[in-house]
């Protein structure tokens, strides 16, 4: 009986340790410098399109992906209601338009690439050796 729960315990474990996977770190085309996270969510909130003289354009994945919930968690301080609620405001008042949504973290890495300015996220198990990477948590 002990064995089972043993076992039982370290699958859910693991199971959790997958969906949960890495921390999330921020890339940027090579011509990005690093940044800290207030800097990263300012650009997130479309409140900042400049930095050190370089224009920066940000990228996301679509919602319900589990590197976009953790981002918007650890870098935003927020949900995806509130993020959602957030970018419908500024969209009606004319101050902007949300981040592009790529369907993977895989779309987000080759797109930074070829895009001067270019940012976003991915799961840390994901980087590749070459990237640009501008802030972790």
């Amino acid at each position: 009986m002990k064995t089972t729960i043993k076992i039982a315990s370290l699958a859910v474990s693991l199971a959790f340790a997958q969906a949960y996977g890495g921390d999330i770190v921020v890339i940027g085309n090579g011509n990005v410098p690093k940044m800290d996270s207030a800097t990263i969510q300012k650009i997130y909130t479309g409140k900042l399109i400049s930095v050190s003289g370089v224009s920066v354009v940000p990228v996301g994945v679509k919602p319900g992906m589990a590197a976009r919930n953790r981002f918007l968690q650890d870098f935003l301080n927020q949900d995806e209601e509130k993020f959602t609620a957030y970018w419908t405001v500024r969209r009606y008042i004319g101050k902007g338009v949300p981040p592009a949504e790529m369907a993977s973290t895989a779309e987000v890495i080759s797109h930074v690439q070829a895009t001067p300015g270019a940012v976003g996220y991915v799961d840390e198990a994901e980087l590749k050796p070459g990237l640009n990477v501008i802030a972790r948590k």
